[in-house]
């Protein structure tokens, strides 16, 4: 499909530069592909009221880790060069593919220092900084990264020198302060490995979640670890021509055997975010059925998917000509969600990460 059908005007007065507060006082945009109204104004703390006893809420259980690191690279008959590497999936205990600016001077064989030794004013690791060798080389300022530390060692340095990578929308208007470090982590959030945060989870509270329980609302929770790959915008003019970065993800067994004992009861299963989605339906088979799943995905859902398994959504407003957009559109329908991100927009509902929610009905067509 053209990618040119799913790109619309956004002001930036509608772009969320702080979350909600309390988080569920956000509004929630209720969206019903052939009902009557398909469209309905109503805020997060009334999601209850389009559940019933029985159906199933998926969320996404990873957390986000400081993954975004500031260096020198030093390079045989070279000066240093201030770099920044945004990791966004781990390969090895010691590996990581990153995006790196300027991406288009690394060089393979570079070696980098990360750290408060190379110009960054963040914590020192008990080494002062963090070393890393360029490995590989790919498209679009991606590299991979071996660095000289491993396992539980590499997760305390990137910890202690790194800090959160604001999305970009946000970062090009404010720096990332010590409010983020708790509004950027969903309540539930214990799976350390996104570099993102799942953000329809964002939403959450402890009161929201003890109306679902007394409403019998099961809660569910699967990890993918989101990659710096979801803020990258579709440069090719057609979906076909684009590549999805993967993402690591993890559906238990035991998880897997409730969301399946779920459908045949005749209840719903619910995703908390596209990432959650992405990952029921990479687990589920052609009948529906829910697999154990661990590995990589980068399955790309556009208008022409079948579901398998997710009977609803709930999820933020995403970016014009984005993946996000695309997935949407296909649950939907694309010119429902046309229609739908126009009412967001004219009557100031708030986008992205920090922004307001969408509670998407899967359309039938």
């Amino acid at each position: 499909m053209r990618v040119d059908l799913f790109d619309f005007d956004l002001p930036e007065e509608n772009i969320a530069l702080r979350p909600a507060s309390p988080r569920d006082s956000a509004r929630l945009l209720v969206v019903r592909p052939g009902g009557s109204p398909v469209l309905a104004d109503h805020g997060v703390s009334d999601l209850v009221d389009f559940l019933k006893p029985g159906d199933a809420l998926v969320f996404n259980d990873t957390k986000v880790i400081p993954a975004q690191l500031e260096g020198v690279r030093h390079r045989e008959g070279a000066g240093g060069q201030q770099v920044s590497a945004t990791l966004h999936m781990r390969t090895a205990p010691n590996v990581w593919k990153a995006f790196a600016k300027p991406g288009k001077r690394i060089k393979i064989g570079d070696r980098i220092e990360f750290g408060p030794q190379a110009g960054y004013a963040g914590n020192a690791c008990l080494l002062g900084s963090l070393s890393a060798t360029v490995e590989e080389k790919g498209e679009g300022g991606e590299v991979t990264l071996r660095f000289d530390l491993s396992g539980p060692a590499l997760d305390e340095a990137i910890m202690a020198v790194g800090h959160i990578p604001l999305p970009p929308y946000i970062a090009a208007k404010r720096s990332e302060d010590a409010r983020d470090q708790k509004d950027y982590q969903t309540i539930y959030a214990r799976e350390e490995g996104a570099v993102a945060a799942p953000t329809a989870g964002l939403h959450f509270t402890p009161d929201l979640f003890a109306k679902l329980d007394a409403a019998g609302i099961e809660r569910h929770f699967v990890t993918l670890h989101v990659g710096a790959g979801t803020f990258l915008p579709v440069k090719a003019d057609d979906t076909a021509d684009h590549k999805m970065h993967q993402e690591i993800g993890h559906v238990s067994a035991e998880t897997a055997a409730r969301l399946n004992a779920v459908r045949r009861a005749g209840g719903r299963i619910v995703c908390v975010g596209t990432t959650s989605l992405r990952l029921i339906e990479s687990a589920a088979d052609d009948d529906g059925t829910i697999k154990p799943w661990s590995g990589a995905t980068g399955i790309f859902i556009t208008p022409g998917y079948r579901f398998r398994a997710v009977d609803m959504l709930m999820t933020n407003f995403h970016l014009p000509r984005s993946t996000l957009f695309m997935l949407v559109s296909a649950f939907s329908g694309l010119e429902t969600m046309r229609s739908a991100y126009s009412h967001a927009i004219s009557t100031g509902y708030r986008f992205y990460s920090y922004g307001d929610a969408s509670l998407l009905f899967r359309t039938t067509k």
